[in-house]
């Protein structure tokens, strides 16, 4: 589901009221735990947290003037999503958060490349996600996405 959201508290305003403190929870772990220099706004019709222009010129390859994107969050249908840019693109943070998610949380792991579905809101394992928060500064974010870019193009 896509929201037509001007601000991060406007998407909330929007999304289902049973979802609303839930997320507003969400929110405020990422923004606790998220090094500093990532900013937070509205990317793609969700909350996003992005490492913006004045640190990252180029931002993202796909669409330049868009900042690099790098983790967030979405209402939809069935679901609370969270992506994150640095489980795609870095394989150890992957193994690592593939093999702590059963220690924090009784369901199975529902997970594409870089999103993270969550179907029952109260299994959502807020205290992993405060750690993954915290594992990647905005410099390492883009020394992997230059990396792997770079990689792309010799491909």
């Amino acid at each position: 589901m896509q929201y037509k959201a001007s601000s991060p508290e406007d998407y909330i305003r929007q999304i289902p009221e049973e979802r609303q403190e839930v997320v507003k929870k969400l929110r405020q772990i990422i923004k606790e735990n998220l090094p500093e220099g990532f900013e937070e706004g509205i990317q793609y019709g969700m909350v996003g947290y992005y490492v913006p222009h004045s640190i990252y010129p180029k931002g993202y390859h796909v669409t330049p003037s868009e900042p690099l994107p790098f983790m967030s969050f979405a209402s939809q249908k069935n679901s609370i999503n969270l992506y994150h840019s640095g489980i795609y693109a870095h394989p150890d943070l992957h193994k690592w958060f593939v093999e702590e998610y059963p220690k924090h949380c009784k369901r199975k792991l529902d997970m594409g490349k870089s999103c993270i579905r969550f179907k029952k809101l109260d299994d959502i394992p807020f205290e992993l996600i405060a750690e993954l928060a915290t594992k990647m500064t905005v410099n390492e974010w883009v020394n992997i996405y230059e990396t792997n870019l770079a990689n792309a193009k010799k491909k």
